[in-house]
């Protein structure tokens, strides 16, 4: 699969806006202090100058989350491997790991559990197959090898029913891929996301508007 085979594969528009908009629920019930002054805090929500808007026990639980590690380093190298698959570097722009995704991935993880077992679930499900196939766990397959299990996995329409357990677990693979690289700066300069930008010189409304509404610089 090149990129653009990934982002038709991916319909991103519903898939992740899916997760970006639980990643962006407030989850009071996590709060990491339990303590008169952090509740007190809590109530009375201050900016900072490096994290504007947050209040003290996000800031506090996001430390917690980022000091812990959730998948062994032989899992991570399985989720780099498979999220450069997804998105490969090209001539627009890096890879998923260039943009950190599998960073973003180990910490989706912590700060929603629900996503743990299927993860693990499927890392081991790709290890067993290839042990099966090619006497080697994933990360340790050659190339052409990974492709090949993951050429049955990534099109649901294509995938025997004996696969189906392992194209779950890609589709939410991709899912979190396309949301980690896509809200990364490199991700959004890749569709050519621009964002809101302030421009200090008005030159007035643009001549083609006025003319599309019967209008000119004259009137």
């Amino acid at each position: 699969m090149n990129r653009r085979d990934s982002l038709k594969a991916l319909g991103l528009g519903t898939l992740s806006t899916t997760l970006l908009l639980d990643a962006c629920k407030p989850k009071p019930e996590k709060k990491v202090v339990e303590t008169p002054a952090a509740a007190q805090e809590q109530a009375q929500p201050q900016a900072t100058d490096t994290n504007p808007g947050r209040q003290a026990w996000e800031i506090e639980r996001d430390k917690l989350l980022q000091s812990q590690r959730y998948f062994t380093a032989q899992e991570m190298a399985a989720i780099t491997i498979l999220a450069d698959i997804i998105i490969p570097k090209d001539d627009v722009s890096g890879s998923a790991s260039d943009a950190k995704v599998p960073d973003f991935i180990e910490f989706i993880a912590k700060d929603q559990p629900e996503h743990q077992v299927p993860l693990r679930g499927g890392l081991r499900w790709l290890d067993v197959q290839c042990l099966n196939r090619f006497n080697a766990i994933f990360a340790e397959c050659k190339p052409e090898q990974r492709i090949e299990l993951i050429d049955q996995i990534a099109y649901p329409k294509k995938a025997k029913p004996a696969m189906q357990q392992g194209v779950a677990f890609f589709n939410r693979m991709r899912d979190l891929v396309a949301t980690g690289f896509f809200t990364s700066q490199m991700g959004m300069k890749d569709i050519g996301y621009a964002g809101n930008a302030p421009n200090p010189q008005w030159a007035g409304v643009p001549a083609d508007v006025l003319k599309q509404y019967g209008f000119s610089n004259s009137t």
